[in-house]
């Protein structure tokens, strides 16, 4: 049940402090003891994100081209500041 608490909790982005609160322990402890359900909580709340931002992405406007360029900058280490490589 805790383990399944911690999981959900990551996945919603809640502090590994505020975790901490809700069962009562260090966060040392909660590192130690609930690591997998840290990793697995973070990695929804990362899928669930970038599902968000390649909605947005595939709009129109403005916004849609502000998420298009930070998911290039983020994910692919575009810049607009430097030239493509040379083949």
């Amino acid at each position: 049940m805790q383990r399944r608490l911690v999981q959900m909790l990551a996945a919603q982005g809640i502090p590994q402090a505020e975790i901490c609160r809700v069962l009562d322990v260090s966060e040392k402890t909660l590192r130690k003891r609930y690591r997998k359900q840290l990793n697995i909580g973070a990695a929804k709340l990362e899928a669930a994100l970038i599902g968000q931002l390649l909605r947005i992405a595939g709009g129109k406007g403005a916004v849609a081209f502000k998420a298009i360029r930070f998911t290039l900058q983020a994910r692919f280490g575009w810049s607009q500041y430097v030239p493509p490589p040379r083949p």
